[in-house]
């Protein structure tokens, strides 16, 4: 049954996980950009990712409590052995507020980021989960083939999300937040690669599609690193998401759906429709589009199979990330 929340401005944590000092400067002003925020969370927590000269850093960095009013820094260090999804389960542990907020380290949040997010609780005791929108923050020029159908390969918000507030299937990790309490009922985070739509479907399997939901106002800037513009980059990950989707879906037991990829594909098909009328009308980039649009799905197609494939086999990877024993 549904769980039903009180509607008073809910207190927030906000967690940004962290594993490489090649991200250093961006760290830094993910950070300075959350303590920054027009309603300030109880605490940052930074947790590291298996790099102890990262840690050191961060420590150093932060160590001590800010002295000027802003909200605190607590610095972590994953405990567990996988990855993302363990460093932010590590974090949880440590949460003591209403809800904990999501940030990724590349990214930098508007300054009423957690403001928005938190208002839609408030307004709304059904909601469990809600997330925001990462727009791409482009360190180059964005090529000219690329469709906006597809920034969910560098994690960001694309075209066929909603552009108001609206339930969705699943939400972007990089700008993401979830009642504490629902967070630990469904055992925290259970994947590496695929742990925000992993917590989407949990919380919705527990609480009713309704309770995730997208405020597209709730904006961060996420970076956009030059190699993920290029077409390699793009059919891996086409196949490589979708390959892991099957295993993630099948953790998930009766909580996992492909309704959403479902939905996505139907939608391609007038996103070629548009971009080859865009090319009659002489849009020289439209054709390339096009292509990869079809492209894209094929690849990911070609990756469902092959997850397909090893799932029915038993032939699939070990997961570090098992969750946390719901309190």
């Amino acid at each position: 049954m549904p769980t039903q929340h009180n509607a008073t401005s809910p207190s927030a944590d906000v967690v940004i996980c962290a594993y490489t000092e090649d991200r250093w400067d961006m760290l830094c002003q993910a950070v300075a950009s959350v303590q920054a925020q027009s309603v300030a969370p109880r605490t940052v927590l930074v947790c590291v990712d298996h790099n102890d000269a990262l840690h050191s850093r961060c420590l150093e960095r932060w160590g001590e409590d800010p002295q000027d009013g802003r909200p605190p820094v607590r610095v972590l260090r994953n405990r567990f052995a996988g990855r993302l999804g363990s460093a932010r389960n590590t974090a949880v542990e440590q949460v003591t507020a209403d809800v904990v907020a999501f940030l990724d380290d590349d990214a930098e949040a508007a300054p009423t980021w957690l403001e928005t997010l938190l208002r839609v609780y408030q307004e709304d005791p059904a909601a469990v989960a809600v997330g925001g929108a990462p727009l791409p923050n482009h360190t180059i020029d964005r090529p000219g083939w690329f469709p906006h159908e597809f920034d969910w390969v560098f994690g960001c918000h694309y075209r066929g999300l909603p552009e108001e507030l609206a339930p969705v299937r699943h939400l972007i990790g990089a700008s993401m937040s979830v009642r504490t309490d629902a967070l630990w009922a469904v055992g925290g985070f259970h994947s590496d690669k695929h742990d925000d739509m992993d917590l989407s479907h949990r919380v919705a399997a527990a609480h009713g599609a309704g309770s995730v939901l997208y405020q597209p106002k709730a904006q961060v800037f996420h970076v956009v690193h030059p190699e993920r513009l290029t077409w390699g980059y793009f059919w891996r990950r086409c196949y490589w998401i979708n390959r892991g989707k099957v295993r993630a879906f099948a953790d998930m037991g009766d909580a996992g759906n492909i309704t959403a990829e479902l939905q996505f594909a139907r939608q391609m098909a007038t996103s070629v429709v548009r971009e080859l009328l865009r090319a009659i009308r002489g849009d020289v980039d439209a054709l390339r589009r096009a292509g990869a649009i079809v492209a894209g799905l094929g690849v990911a197609g070609l990756g469902h199979l092959r997850g397909r494939l090893e799932l029915r086999t038993g032939r699939l990877p070990v997961s570090l990330t098992t969750g946390l024993d719901p309190r």
